[in-house]
């Protein structure tokens, strides 16, 4: 919804009226005749403008069309969405700011990563397996400590897991920041490529280093 301004149109009738009695009663045959019919109009469109308020309207805007990427592509994003959502509810939930601080961080990765199929749609498998099984198995670990953390009692089996979860938070983290990492691994060696490439060129042409500068 669009909120937009309608200006009110009572002014301008106000106006209308008012030379048309003026006509009527005054006359209209010299200057200053029209100097005060002017000045009255001025006086009255002032006063309209005030008693008619502009009339605010809600405009329903279109919905964006959604952008496609491709069948696979589409469903990781779909997919990607879904686990964003419910660890921002788990984020929510926890109460322990060291576990939300973990999620946030799990958070920011997962999103780059599944981002990733879009610009190269040759990580898709990749990103497939990251999705079926990593991300979800730390989703119900989350879940599962926050079942627990909701119990209010202190025992061995609860503490110890919550422990144990807590611990594998942090490999979770290295281990998606890997996984981000390991999608720029061809990107890497085709600019380790070109690089190598133009190098090659340079020397060719004289154009690397002191040949450079000798040749000027």
């Amino acid at each position: 919804m669009r909120e937009v301004k309608k200006k009110p149109v009572g002014p301008i009738y106000t106006v209308a009226i008012t030379w048309l009695l003026y006509a009527c009663f005054f006359p209209l045959y010299k200057l200053w005749h029209f100097i005060v019919a002017i000045l009255v109009t001025i006086i009255i469109w002032s006063i309209s403008k005030k008693i008619f308020k502009p009339q605010i309207i809600y405009v329903e805007e279109p919905e964006p069309e959604p952008v496609s990427y491709g069948a696979e592509v589409d469903a990781i994003i779909a997919e990607g969405r879904l686990a964003q959502s419910e660890m921002g509810r788990l984020y929510a939930s926890i109460k322990d700011n060291n576990i939300r601080t973990k999620i946030n961080q799990l958070m920011q990765i997962s999103d780059k990563i599944v981002q990733n199929a879009i610009d190269n749609p040759d990580n898709v498998p990749q990103i497939k397996k990251f999705l079926n099984y990593y991300l979800p198995t730390t989703i119900k670990l989350l879940n599962a400590y926050d079942r627990m953390s909701d119990q209010g009692i202190e025992g061995a089996n609860i503490s110890g897991s919550m422990n144990r979860i807590e611990a594998m938070l942090d490999t979770a983290v290295e281990a998606f920041k890997k996984q981000l990492d390991s999608l720029f691994a061809n990107q890497a060696l085709d600019i380790e490529t070109d690089i190598e490439v133009m190098n090659a060129m340079l020397a060719r042409e004289g154009l690397a280093g002191g040949d450079f500068n000798k040749k000027k």
